[in-house]
């Protein structure tokens, strides 16, 4: 019997130690607010490197696209306008396609499955028309649209992580 009174004297002392003290859960709490805060500027890093990332993809897509255009005009695989650069005239005809000049059947020739749309642009803008276009006749440092697409650049006044503005990328 004096054992079991023993035992039951520590389980009443166990069972009264255990749980934390209210500055054991402030102090936890205050670290854990440290530690979200120290995270929070890294969440945002993370996502703008992520949206400069899809930007480096849609304009590789683009560019591409557009070169892919001038090859097949140059190629005779386009009918040739006068006075044409062989650039397309809007980003649209590349998703739609054009003619095979080569072709029998004059099946179409597409160079992007879908038009990209600059992931910087503000949301409800569509795909083709959130881009800046330059047109071939125009300036590399005041790129203006035109009658074709020599590239095209982000609208975005943001500056990359690098350092570089994205209408510069």
């Amino acid at each position: 019997m004096f054992l079991s009174c023993q035992h039951k004297g520590r389980a009443r002392s166990v069972a009264s130690a255990s749980g934390f003290t209210l500055i054991e859960i402030l102090i936890s709490l205050a670290i854990l607010a440290l530690l979200a805060t120290m995270a929070a500027p890294v969440g945002g890093l993370v996502y703008k490197r992520a949206k400069e990332q899809d930007l480096k993809v849609a304009l590789r897509q683009i560019r591409e696209g557009i070169d892919a255009y001038k090859t097949a005009y140059d190629g005779g695989r386009i009918i040739k306008k006068l006075g044409a650069s062989g650039y397309p005239p809007n980003l649209e005809i590349l998703e739609q396609g054009v003619e095979d000049a080569q072709s029998p059947d004059r099946k179409k020739i597409y160079f992007l499955r879908k038009v990209p749309r600059d992931p910087f642009a503000e949301s409800g803008t569509r795909a083709a028309e959130s881009w800046g276009l330059r047109s071939y006749a125009s300036e590399p440092e005041f790129p203006m649209r035109g009658d074709d697409v020599f590239d095209v650049y982000s609208n975005s006044g943001d500056v990359g992580l690098n350092g570089v503005p994205y209408r510069e990328w």
